[in-house]
């Protein structure tokens, strides 16, 4: 290759740069990257950690609202006005349909969202795509505060689901695009902690829902939906761009200015070097793969790259975390009153809040996919004992009912540890910085396909009403994350402490996923790949 590119495009500083000089640079901040201890990255990036978290917690809307049908399927107001007589012991209902269909109809409105989004942010970035996306949810929320019957609130709930499909895949990508590489596992992994303290906030708002009588019983959970965007709205209007938008965009000098905000701490000569980084590695990706299309995440390496964001973002269904999402409809039906299905489920993402705190401890020691086989293993081990215990009570065993619940428990206290957070840190470096909003949205939206195929069929399982399956569901979701365990074993590389073009060579070589870990890649490697010497 020449010493010289032409830099008239997206390589243009204030006059033509060597190449040779970009390489020198680039070279210096992998070297600096790779020296940085998670708390001297703090220290330089605490803007970054600061904006990306801010644009995390647009999803604790999304998930609050996935625990908020599941859990309102067991409030007694709710299943009166929106219900009808069963009879007998199950008394009133939602019908397994109409909760299938409530259930999933923010998924498959999260479905438009995430293709959606991947269009928003190549044409306005991700600040204005988030910003324009709140605001849209506001009048939204307002039609399902007051809806007057179920037709009314299933459309409300798929109406909020297409913003809520935006924030899901631009949370994500923004987040590993704005943070240095020691610090993009974690805060990757931030946005499970959102989707937790959604559901525990959900959880308390349902507990106290249910002491208070009449249609607000279950409209106040609704309109607290609203108080998110006062919030987060005025401080989202001051968020920088991602600099890798920048630099596909070929503006450089605005690449420049926003890293230096959000890394205040580093002086100009490494800003330089970091911006030189991302010219590199962008440009490799241009070489390997010229387009940016959705049909370019299926082309070359890229292919690989988005089987493994996809799988592993479907294994969050795969393995069971539906069956979690019902877990106080899931109590009810297991026996427990309905005040303590309540306080169960608060317990349950109390749980869950701890677990994807400890697996910040797990990231700095374990590998990414040592921590998901792991994980992945013993929420199946996990499932099949929720099976067990409820054949036993069925046959009149009070006690197991107690012991379902608190294996519920420990079950997504193990999730959340692993399998949860794991998923968004790994998606989040797999995809290749072009096609990351489209590799992303796609895994984002193979998960939302299935969250509701299996969604569909999760109230006719636990539904007294219909197959009454209860606990003995654990075996069904037993078998399917087996499937996706032999998977992650063949499948699964190993990208902990390997920056983005890092990544990009390895996939370009086919490295198999079992060596990541161990591959050794050489100066200037890729060179070597847009030679040919591979």
């Amino acid at each position: 290759m020449s010493e010289k590119v032409d830099l008239s495009s997206d390589l243009e500083r204030d006059e033509a740069v060597s190449w040779s000089q970009i390489r020198v640079e680039a070279n210096r901040e992998e070297d600096w990257q790779h020296s940085l201890t998670v708390w001297q990255s703090l220290k330089i990036y605490k803007t970054a950690v600061f904006w990306s978290v801010v644009a995390s917690f647009c999803i604790v809307q999304e998930a609050y609202d996935t625990l908020l049908l599941g859990s309102l399927f067991a409030l007694p107001a709710f299943k009166e006005h929106f219900g009808y007589n069963a009879g007998g012991k199950a008394g009133y209902q939602i019908s397994a349909p109409w909760q299938a269909g409530l259930q999933q109809g923010a998924n498959m409105g999260s479905l438009m969202g995430v293709f959606l989004g991947a269009f928003l942010v190549d044409r306005f970035g991700y600040k204005y795509s988030i910003i324009g996306n709140l605001v849209l949810l506001a009048p939204i929320i307002a039609l399902v505060t007051f809806a007057p019957n179920l037709g009314a609130l299933l459309a409300g709930e798929i109406l909020c689901g297409i913003p809520w499909g935006v924030f899901s895949t631009l949370a994500e990508a923004y987040a590993s695009e704005i943070c240095p590489q020691s610090l993009r596992g974690y805060l990757t992994t931030f946005v499970n902690l959102c989707w937790v303290l959604g559901h525990f906030i959900g959880a308390g708002v349902l507990r106290a829902a249910n002491d208070i009588t009449g249609k607000w019983s279950y409209r106040m959970p609704f309109a607290v939906q609203w108080v998110w965007i006062p919030i987060l709205l005025p401080l989202l209007i001051f968020s920088p761009e991602s600099p890798y938008w920048f630099v596909r965009k070929g503006k450089l000098p605005q690449a420049e200015k926003t890293v230096r905000r959000i890394a205040p701490a580093a002086d100009q000569d490494k800003v330089q070097e970091i911006v030189s980084s991302m010219v590199r590695t962008n440009q490799f990706e241009k070489e390997v793969t010229t387009g940016t299309s959705f049909a370019d995440c299926f082309k070359g390496p890229n292919r690989r790259r988005t089987e493994i964001s996809c799988v592993v973002w479907t294994t969050q269904i795969l393995c069971g975390l539906q069956f979690a999402n019902y877990s106080t409809y899931f109590f009810q039906q297991a026996g427990l009153a309905t005040v303590y299905s309540f306080d169960m489920t608060i317990g349950l993402y109390g749980a869950a809040f701890i677990g994807t705190c400890l697996s910040w401890v797990l990231l700095n020691y374990f590998g990414r996919r040592r921590i998901w086989l792991t994980g992945l293993s013993a929420l199946v081990i996990g499932q099949i004992l929720i099976g067990v215990l409820s054949v036993v009570a069925d046959k009149g065993h009070t006690g197991a009912r107690w012991a379902q619940a608190g294996l519920m428990i420990g079950w997504l206290f193990t999730y959340d540890m692993t399998v949860g957070p794991l998923a968004y840190a790994i998606v989040g470096e797999t995809s290749s910085t072009r096609l990351r909003n489209k590799t992303v949205g796609l895994a984002r939206a193979s998960y939302n396909v299935f969250s509701i195929c299996f969604g569909v069929l999760m109230p006719y399982m636990l539904n007294p009403t219909k197959w009454n399956w209860a606990g003995k569901t654990g075996f069904f979701w037993a078998g399917i994350g087996f499937i996706c365990l032999v998977w992650a074993y063949f499948r699964l590389p190993e990208l902990k402490d390997r920056s983005f073009l890092e990544a990009d060579i390895m996939f370009t070589r086919g490295v198999p996923a079992r060596k990541f870990k161990t591959y050794v890649i050489e100066a200037n490697a890729d060179e070597h790949v847009r030679d040919g010497l591979l």
